[in-house]
């Protein structure tokens, strides 16, 4: 390899397929690198691998990260019930952070100068890629076309054209950008915070009328889903499975407002059959197998852990710290999980855990108890309500 070599994160599309030839004019050697986080199919990992080569990379590696993702990012936002909003599941947000991360190793292991990115000046994913680089590979060079040029993409392609590589523009109405733990969608209508999506924007297009209801039965080990309806599978096959089982019905559609890295508000529409399936499990389950107060503060230790991630501070000390809080916090989270799937809803009907806290043996709510008599309880609510009654009474 030269003494002047870049990799750079490549997806296929117009601005890294822009990156690589403008980078290798620049007299770069240009090794692509496509970090495999879900939802690139066999044959799209293949053409973008032949994309590649037309473009004259001087390599192209594929690492299949999905493992990874899971691992070190997806099992934490499940401990913690993450969903940004009450709604958006990070989707986007944990794949870049896993792609940049990869992205750093390969440049390290290949000794190369400088690494590059083909994200724009207008979104998160330069923050998040930004950060990630000069955090991990601070003596390598970052290069960012894209952003540096601030071409428009009939620009992009006209460059590209000139040198005979013919990539058509986006035919589509709407942006789709599909990864293992969901589906951004963007179109005309996330521009405003009024218009709604179609429901064939969404790449489950529209919901069919005759579905019956589908009941699964999720299983956990301290935390993490390892079955479905009794069947032992890896982390990651329980999440492509209840993707391909959930996006029928149109589970974990939405549309996601919130603010973003550079201050604005955005909107963005997402489609997560299997984030919004294993939250509402996992989270159900917890409250059978944890107490109140663990309950409360992972709450408050998941939210934030989601902030740290969706803007770009994934590399804060502080992060690991609650990773080590929401791990310990798994330990008793085993049991299963069954719940109903119907269109646009699903709904948990029972949980159960060799950890439960709850034993109609010892007490049942609202009825008969063996730990407390009934003159206890009396004395237990009297004593409970003094701080207040005396606060009315300093009035």
């Amino acid at each position: 390899m030269s003494k002047k070599s870049v990799v750079l994160a490549f997806s296929g599309g117009l601005d890294t397929a822009f990156c690589t030839v403008y980078l290798r004019e620049q007299g770069w050697d240009v090794t692509t690198v496509t970090v495999d986080t879900g939802g690139f199919p066999p044959e799209q990992l293949q053409r973008i691998q032949a994309l590649s080569q037309k473009l004259g990379a001087v390599a192209h590696h594929t690492v299949d990260a999905r493992d990874t993702l899971f691992q070190g990012y997806l099992r934490f936002l499940i401990a913690g019930n993450v969903l940004r909003g009450q709604l958006y599941p990070l989707s986007v947000s944990a794949e870049r952070a896993c792609q940049a991360v990869e992205a750093v190793r390969m440049a390290e292991k290949l000794g190369v100068q400088a690494v590059a990115h083909g994200s724009t000046g207008a979104g998160n994913d330069q923050v998040r890629f930004d950060v990630a680089f000069r955090t991990l590979a601070p003596q390598l060079q970052l290069i960012t076309p894209i952003r540096d040029l601030a071409l428009s993409r009939q620009q992009e392609i006209s460059f590209l054209a000139e040198r005979g590589f013919h990539l058509p523009a986006k035919t589509g109405t709407y942006s789709v950008n599909e990864g293992m733990w969901g589906t951004s969608v963007g179109g005309r209508e996330t521009l405003d915070s009024w218009s709604t999506l179609p429901e064939a924007a969404f790449p489950g297009g529209e919901i069919p009328t005759d579905l019956k209801p589908l009941p699964l039965i999720i299983s956990f080990d301290k935390g993490v889903p390892v079955a479905l309806d009794g069947k032992a599978l890896s982390a990651v096959d329980v999440v492509e499975k209840l993707n391909a089982l959930g996006r029928p019905y149109g589970i974990g559609r939405g549309v996601h407002l919130g603010d973003t890295i550079l201050g604005i508000k955005g909107r963005v529409g997402f489609e997560a059959p299997a984030a919004h399936l294993l939250i509402a499990s996992h989270r159900e389950l917890e409250k059978l197998v944890l107490s109140g107060k663990q309950l409360f503060w992972k709450e408050t230790v998941g939210n934030l852990y989601g902030s740290l991630l969706h803007e770009g501070h994934f590399f804060d000390p502080l992060v690991k710290d609650l990773e080590a809080f929401l791990a310990s916090s798994q330990d008793r989270v085993t049991g299963e999980v069954k719940l109903v799937l119907t269109p646009r809803a699903h709904v948990v009907e029972g949980v159960r855990s060799p950890h439960s806290l709850m034993d109609a043996k010892v007490a049942t709510y609202g009825e008969a108890n063996v730990l407390w008599t009934g003159t206890e309880a009396a004395g237990f609510a009297k004593l409970y309500g003094v701080a207040q009654m005396l606060s009315q009474k300093a009035k």
